[in-house]
């Protein structure tokens, strides 16, 4: 997979209030996110004290919709200004999507967390800095990362836990991937680098999609980290687009 360029360091080093990951108490009301949902219905509640299921460890990039399936993914966010017109957009193709959400972004949003899970849409756990060099870093580093963020997360979504884990650029490693899977989320790559936030241009992302969809279905958007119109744009021409040439929006495998 493709890496990021260092520019895209905007969140700086937030560090975590606390380290490792608060666990839910005994007896809260854990929500989990439905797999498989295609409604707008927000996710039902389980039982108090469920355990986490831990689910495979290897980086997803296929999609539950079958061959003909896309997996939409927006990164960085949520963001003020653009997630909610992400959803806009989302709500009127009546397509799913998967936000990979930076945890202080998270914290800062809460409102907008639970709008993305109102909609139906699946969260995941983007780490708490965003670091590109994560892989470079020292495990403890790594885990606090990934645990603190999905606490965050998982706080402002109201109770709903990420299902994917993306690491900032790719940088995965063989202990990010067996600790956010035995989490419950599963790595998730992509197939498909629109590198919108380069500002290509709109034509420029619509034409990166058409050309490298044969790689596979899993495509990579931004809803923070700057200027996101061109963003808005291709997904708008694209959406009704792919529709039309027999492909479904569906959400990664887990």
């Amino acid at each position: 997979m493709a890496r990021h360029g260092g520019g895209r360091g905007w969140y700086g080093k937030m560090v975590g209030a606390a380290l490792g990951v608060t666990i839910l108490a005994t007896g809260a009301s854990v929500w989990t996110a439905q797999a498989g949902a295609t409604d707008d219905a927000p996710p039902r509640a389980a039982a108090p004290g469920k355990a986490v299921k831990p689910v495979e460890a290897t980086i997803a990039h296929a999609s539950e919709a079958g061959k003909r399936g896309i997996n939409i993914t927006i990164d960085d966010g949520p963001d003020p200004k653009w997630t909610p017109v992400i959803l806009d957009l989302l709500r009127e193709h009546e397509v799913k999507a998967t936000f990979c959400m930076v945890g202080g972004q998270a914290e800062a949003h809460p409102d907008l967390v639970k709008k993305v899970v109102a909609a139906g849409h699946r969260l995941c756990d983007h780490s708490v800095s965003h670091n590109t060099a994560m892989d470079k870093q020292s495990e403890a580093y790594q885990s606090k990362q990934i645990l603190d963020a999905e606490r965050m997360i998982t706080k402002a979504s109201g109770g709903v836990r990420p299902m994917y884990y993306r690491a900032p650029g790719g940088a995965f490693t063989p202990h990010s991937r067996q600790l956010a899977a035995s989490r419950g989320m599963r790595p998730l790559g992509w197939n498909v680098d629109t590198k919108d936030f380069e500002l290509p241009g709109t034509d420029a992302i619509v034409a990166t999609v058409e050309r490298e969809l044969p790689n596979g279905p899993t495509l990579l958007f931004h809803d923070a980290g700057g200027d996101r119109t061109q963003t808005v744009e291709a997904l708008r021409r694209l959406l009704p687009q792919l529709k039309e040439q027999g492909y479904t929006f569906g959400f990664p495998v887990r």
